[in-house]
């Protein structure tokens, strides 16, 4: 019976010390939330303040990725302020040591995604291209949309959105269309060789520089690019604006001009000639005098 009793004192005793430390540790809790909501808010203000000051010298991708992760770094910093204010006995550097243990778990299991963040700070920093800049990578063509903190976003000229990990992104050769104000274009006109070439050089010279568009500095130029087996190919080549439509138009106005400046100066642009080899199934079935059979031979 005295047993009992002490058995029962002493549970009676552990849940008034626990009752008591719960008490005691309710303003301690509260404090915590607090922290908690200020670092919240803080983080919120954080994160707008620093996208508008950061857009102001850097593109809009830079802004928001950066202000994002800062914004994630004092809500982290809240939080084990939080923890330390909870548990008192727990040392800010024993979070940190945990804290550690858990990113390199984190880091194995999440390699990825940390892997893809990290090629985005980069290629932020790097600025290799920016929004709005058409690029080629990994045989994708289109136009910069935006760099998030995982993918790059490509929007095709054919109007589709295409999502790049930023880790393939940074690995690879990327080819920046409109790095450049301007860039060179060519076409291929053939003409007969009984044309003169450097008459025909000339002609296609002059028209180019007249076309819309067309740059004078550097001037366009058309150059013999190789006999063929009907014409004498000539290359023309000029430079014009580096944006997608703009320079297909170019093109397009060029070749039809080129065409009509090649007609009036009597130029001719012939078609391949071709030449036929008469068989002797093809000179029977034309006399007439012979069967030809279904695979080209003359059935005797």
């Amino acid at each position: 019976m005295e047993t009992f009793v002490v058995a029962a004192s002493s549970v009676s005793g552990s849940v008034q010390d626990l009752l008591d430390s719960m008490i005691r540790a309710v303003p301690r809790v509260g404090l915590a939330l607090v922290v908690l909501v200020l670092g919240l808010g803080l983080a919120r203000l954080l994160r707008w303040g620093l996208r508008k000051v950061l857009a102001r010298r850097h593109t809009p991708s830079f802004a928001t990725v950066m202000s994002k992760l800062a914004s994630w770094l004092l809500m982290a910093t809240a939080v084990l302020s939080a923890i330390t204010i909870v548990f008192p006995s727990v040392k800010p550097v024993n979070l940190l040591t945990g804290l550690g243990f858990f990113s390199l778990a984190v880091g194995f299991a999440f390699q990825d995604i940390l892997e893809n963040v990290l090629s985005g700070v980069l290629l932020l920093f790097r600025q290799p291209f920016q929004s709005g800049d058409q690029i080629e990578v990994q045989d994708r063509t289109g136009t910069v949309e935006a760099i998030t903190i995982r993918e790059t976003r490509l929007r095709t000229y054919d109007g589709q959105l295409i999502l790049i990990p930023n880790r393939d992104v940074y690995k690879s050769v990327i080819r920046v269309q409109t790095h450049f104000d301007q860039r060179r274009i060519a076409f291929v006109a053939g003409i007969a060789y009984e044309n003169d070439a450097a008459e025909a050089c000339a002609v296609i010279a002059a028209c180019l520089a007249s076309v819309e568009g067309v740059a004078n500095d550097p001037p366009p130029e058309a150059l013999v690019q190789s006999l063929g087996v009907s014409t004498v190919d000539i290359e023309a080549r000029f430079w014009a604006s580096s944006r997608q439509h703009d320079s297909r138009l170019v093109q397009h106005r060029a070749i039809t001009e080129v065409k009509r400046a090649l007609d009036e100066s009597g130029i001719e642009m012939p078609a391949d000639i071709v030449a036929l080899q008469a068989t002797p199934s093809f000179r029977a079935a034309l006399q007439g005098d012979a069967e030809v059979t279904p695979g080209g031979g003359v059935r005797a």
